[in-house]
């Protein structure tokens, strides 16, 4: 683990985020990477892989048209962004152990994937900030996604 920062004391504070979330009640301002991270680490860790993708993609979607937060060229919405930090989150419960607290894996998420700039290794800026990119998955250009990193899984 990187940074032993404790973001998570309690199952309660993560099940209040996943709650503020689905009711899109969050504020815009605790809407972070760690939030995002934390989101997509409660949905793979309750439900099969498919069922999380569409939940998380479904949920920021309906979180940002409430919030009214427009799908631009520069804001809202990205799939590939989402779907590599899936991927992430894949890996990382792949490597680490279930039988973990949820609170223990949201808070080693965080702290070994803080790094919001971790999908330039992969990504040139001009691809991963494309039209493209932002509605639909694409493969990374500078090199792959391989299991050392984040979790291959099934083509998106």
């Amino acid at each position: 683990m990187k940074n032993k920062t404790i973001i998570y004391r309690s199952p309660k504070e993560i099940d209040s985020l996943i709650h503020a979330f689905q009711e899109c009640s969050l504020p815009r301002n605790q809407w972070t990477h760690a939030a995002h991270l934390t989101v997509a680490l409660w949905y793979l860790f309750y439900d099969s892989e498919p069922e999380a993708i569409n939940a998380i993609r479904n949920g920021i979607k309906h979180y940002n048209w409430v919030q009214g937060i427009e799908s631009t060229k520069d804001s809202g919405y990205h799939e590939t962004l989402t779907l590599f930090w899936v991927r992430t989150v894949c890996g990382y419960l792949a490597e680490e152990s279930r039988n973990r607290s949820i609170v223990s894996l949201a808070n080693g998420l965080i702290a070994q994937y803080a790094d919001r700039t971790l999908p330039f290794r992969y990504y040139t800026r001009a691809r991963l900030m494309s039209w493209e990119a932002r509605t639909n998955w694409l493969e990374p250009d500078i090199r792959a996604i391989d299991s050392d990193t984040v979790a291959i899984g099934t083509k998106y």
